[in-house]
């Protein structure tokens, strides 16, 4: 009747945001990026057996590519390094 619980069609599909950075630019593998979160600084972006990681290239952190996908634009929250 009011269908408040409507499935949402992407999530059968599996739709991954893109790889791209705020500018538009593609990612992919063994790209230098600057993080605009986390503190993580200059970055190397990896593909793990658990996906895509971003790698701090000063401290050696580790995060995950979904925690930096910026909501309004379903890029990365990141600027390539040319």
């Amino acid at each position: 009747m009011f269908r408040w619980f409507k499935k949402n069609g992407s999530r059968k599909t599996g739709n991954k945001p893109k790889m791209a950075d705020l500018d538009g630019n593609l990612l992919k593998e063994g790209d230098f990026v600057e993080s605009l979160r986390y503190d993580l600084g200059k970055c190397k972006l990896l593909l793990t057996d658990e996906g895509y990681v971003y790698e701090s290239v000063e401290t050696g952190k580790k995060v995950n590519w979904a925690k930096m996908v910026d909501a309004a634009t379903e890029n990365q929250k990141v600027r390539k390094i040319e």
